[in-house]
């Protein structure tokens, strides 16, 4: 054919612009559904059009002559899955995605496959969540099963009265507030074919529900508790069907010999977690994602230098009207080899604007480093 693949992607945030920069490097044409033609990738994206995943209509026109339809979030109706499915291949599948957007359902066919996860129950009202408290013991955390991210949707409930506002909209999910030493995630990426590539697993800081810190490969983990990790990320998207990259975030509890990890979230979409692979891994997660959603041979997940750590640190929020002004002060602060990304958007408080990659051999400098970095990208004075 005389024409490139066309990837078509739902969603206009910072993950399908930088699946448009892997695309340009592959001369694939990313289409991108969006939800503001000047946001994160309506402004690096050519071809694109401004529309909602409700919006039937908006969608067929999406996928007219592509070859695959994919997402960067998980808020995709049933109906558009199920009527996009007529149409095109749909990767991943409404099968495996319902798993990324229901955590009931997650947690159901987890806990079917022996996957390890906090104990948990779904709950329909004050009084089963009483009953579930009285097993397991307050405090509790409650999440409404679809919609939540970023620490939305998800609270720390004292009491019965914590959530009392959240019922009649379904039931809600219920788990331990888990004893965690430590947070890591397993990223892979699986093909329709079936073929799996992991990158090595990464640790994880979260701040207030979202992801603020990731070294890769994991520190203050025994390398026992990393494969386990790894084994459990490619059981699942093997079981479930998942094509395209799979995050899996998980809690590690006990010590020693003892250490082990619990499932908590899964992603199925490039994630924060992973971002760390555009400068220390042979292959991104966003180039990884492209090729196997189109079937293609996946590239290599090993470090490019080997021995090092990749440490990202995310920008949250900035004092500076533009933090692109701040490029300066933030290569001054990380060093030469500090990679800073961008992601157009407009700067509010807590928002994910960026993030800085630094690769070291020893993951603490790299560490500290980045937090220079990003510290001046959110203009505060290393001095102050």
């Amino acid at each position: 054919m005389s024409t490139p693949p066309t990837v078509a992607v739902i969603g206009g945030g910072q993950l399908a612009r930088m699946m448009q920069q892997s695309a340009v490097a592959l001369g694939i044409n990313l289409r991108a559904l969006v939800e503001a033609s000047d946001g994160s990738t309506g402004q690096v994206t050519v071809d694109k059009a401004v529309g909602a995943p409700a919006d039937l209509d908006a969608v067929a026109a999406l996928i007219d002559g592509a070859d695959v339809l994919t997402f960067e979030h998980e808020h995709i109706p049933a109906a558009t899955m199920e009527e996009a499915a007529r149409l095109v291949s749909v990767q991943p599948p409404a099968s495996a995605l319902l798993y990324a957007q229901d955590k009931i359902a997650m947690r159901e066919r987890l806990t079917e496959m022996g996957i390890p996860c906090p104990a948990w129950a779904r709950v329909e009202d004050e009084g089963q969540l009483e009953e579930f408290a009285t097993t397991i013991g307050w405090p509790l955390i409650v999440k409404t099963p679809r919609g939540g991210y970023d620490g939305h949707g998800v609270a720390i409930a004292h009491s019965a009265a914590d959530v009392e506002s959240w019922w009649g909209n379904g039931p809600l999910l219920a788990e331990a507030l888990v004893p965690f030493t430590g947070e890591v995630a397993a990223l892979l990426a699986r093909t329709p074919s079936g073929e799996v590539a992991s990158w090595p697993v990464a640790s994880t800081v979260q701040v207030d529900g979202v992801c603020a810190e990731v070294t890769a490969p994991a520190i203050g983990i025994r390398p026992e508790t990393a494969a386990e990790a790894r084994r459990i990320g490619e059981r699942i998207a093997s079981e479930l069907g998942v094509t395209g990259v799979l995050a899996v975030e998980m809690f590690v509890v006990g010590d020693g010999a003892d250490e082990r990890v619990l499932v908590n979230e899964l992603a199925m979409r490039p994630h924060n977690t992973g971002h760390w692979t555009i400068d220390g891994a042979v292959t991104s997660q966003f180039e990884q994602h492209l090729r196997a959603v189109l079937d293609l041979p996946l590239g290599s997940t090993e470090l490019r230098a080997p021995g090092t750590h990749a440490v990202m640190v995310n920008l949250l929020g900035s004092s500076c009207a533009q933090p692109a002004r701040a490029l300066a002060a933030a290569f001054a602060a990380g060093g030469a080899d500090t990679k800073v990304h961008l992601y157009g958007k407009e700067v509010r408080p807590g928002r994910k604007l960026g993030h800085v990659t630094v690769v070291d051999a020893d993951p603490s400098v790299g560490l500290e480093r980045a937090r220079a970095a990003v510290s001046a990208l959110r203009g505060e004075n290393p001095t102050d």
